[in-house]
């Protein structure tokens, strides 16, 4: 890389980080989540709409050379592994013990129904509707579908509950407990899903779905397992023997990137194998390296996630990818199939149909960021195409809107 092309690549990565920062302030100001506003501002200096208004001064900015437009992708990939290992801290796997028989039944209901009603959804409707995304394999592209209609937003779930001052109360245990289930299955499926397709799209190797299902299996073991042993070990002899907080960051950095390796040398993309070994340091996060995990969120929330969102929506036109009508089918089907499912749950787990159990519903139906990353993951991976990760994404945001 020339002097002049690093000089295009640093300028690139300062707009869209000054962009997205600025509008992420601005939508934190209104009560919305940051990441609607990096979607935003992607949506603004992108092709939506720079590109359409002036666009000599967008292929001045972003579209000067092919070996820039790589790297930076590459930078952003890498800063996304970042981001996705502190998401997956998120999800404490002790909670498991101790969630209550009426939570794991309404978080299992919950999740399981919608993503059966998204696998029907897909088959039920013409092929065509779901425009050029079919290309990958019609089973692995609606169970991608119903992963996402089942999602909840552990996050935005929680700014809410404080915000309204329920942080306390049974709704936030039994909703904040749920989403540990939720998050459970919806990323085992979508390894899977990311495995089938990586064989498809010829990534892999001519491995059987068997092959393919164990490997995926034996990353969980290994990573849930094995990697979640380690952590604390390693955790304490980095804040015996290296300055702290530096030595978290280098050890937590080391281990998300060979998982990240692992995962994408199987076939399942690097994006599940950070987000896994985040779920293995969720203990160690919360406890011993509880400073170096804040400042590792800092540079990860700061930095790398509002360039991810903003290059996601930068490359996408969100005006000729606007499908009307598939914007509605998902979302109204997001709504209603979530809302169901979890007062199915609800009842089954013997508790009555009342005002909690109506606020427990429209609360698991936040799909926030969490819906976000499913579907800038998913375009990246090349199992949608443009018109659904749009639908996607205003689905994650009007049900994150409607949930408070």
């Amino acid at each position: 890389m020339t002097s002049a092309e690093f000089v295009d690549l640093l300028t690139q990565l300062a707009v869209m980080l000054a962009a997205g920062v600025g509008l992420g302030l601005v939508l934190r100001k209104l009560g919305q989540p940051a990441v609607v506003g990096e979607m935003a501002a992607g949506v603004l200096i992108g092709v939506t709409v720079l590109g359409s208004v002036a666009p000599d001064v967008y292929d001045w900015l972003f579209d000067v050379s092919p070996l820039v437009t790589s790297t930076r992708g590459d930078i952003i990939k890498v800063g996304m592994l970042f981001f996705l290992f502190v998401a997956g801290s998120e999800v404490d796997l002790s909670d498991i013990k101790t969630l209550g028989r009426r939570s794991l039944i309404i978080g299992t209901v919950g999740t399981v129904l919608p993503i059966a009603g998204g696998i029907a959804l897909v088959y039920a409707t013409p092929i065509s509707m779901w425009g050029e995304s079919m290309g990958v394999s019609r089973l692995a592209f609606a169970a991608f579908i119903g992963m996402n209609l089942a999602n909840s937003a552990n996050p935005v779930l929680a700014r809410i509950l404080i915000d309204l001052g329920l942080m306390k109360s049974r709704i936030a245990t039994v909703i904040s407990t749920a989403t540990v289930v939720d998050d459970l299955i919806n990323w085992t499926l979508y390894a899977v899903i990311l495995g089938s397709v990586g064989t498809a799209a010829g990534s892999g190797s001519d491995r059987g779905l068997g092959l393919d299902l164990l490997l995926v299996a034996l990353l969980f073991v290994g990573v849930l397992g094995g990697v979640r042993w380690l952590a604390p070990r390693l955790v304490g002899t980095a804040r015996k023997h290296m300055a702290w907080p530096n030595g978290y960051i280098a050890v937590a950095a080391l281990v998300f990137l060979t998982v990240g390796a692992v995962s994408e040398a199987i076939g399942v993309q690097s994006f599940l194998g950070a987000f896994l070994a985040g779920v293995a340091f969720s203990g160690v996060a919360n406890g011993e390296g509880a400073t170096g995990h804040k400042a590792l969120t800092y540079v990860s929330i700061g930095f790398f996630a509002p360039l991810f969102f903003v290059s996601m929506a930068l490359r996408t036109d969100f005006l000729e990818s606007f499908d009307i009508a598939l914007v509605l089918t998902i979302t109204l089907f997001a709504l209603f199939s979530k809302l169901v499912s979890v007062l199915i749950g609800v009842k089954a787990a013997g508790l009555p149909i009342g005002r909690e159990a109506w606020a427990i519903a429209w609360g698991l139906n936040a799909r926030g960021a969490t819906g976000i990353i499913f579907a800038a993951t998913g375009l990246q991976a090349g199992i949608i195409g443009d018109e659904v990760f749009v639908a996607l994404v205003v689905m994650a945001i009007v049900t994150s809107i409607l949930a408070g």
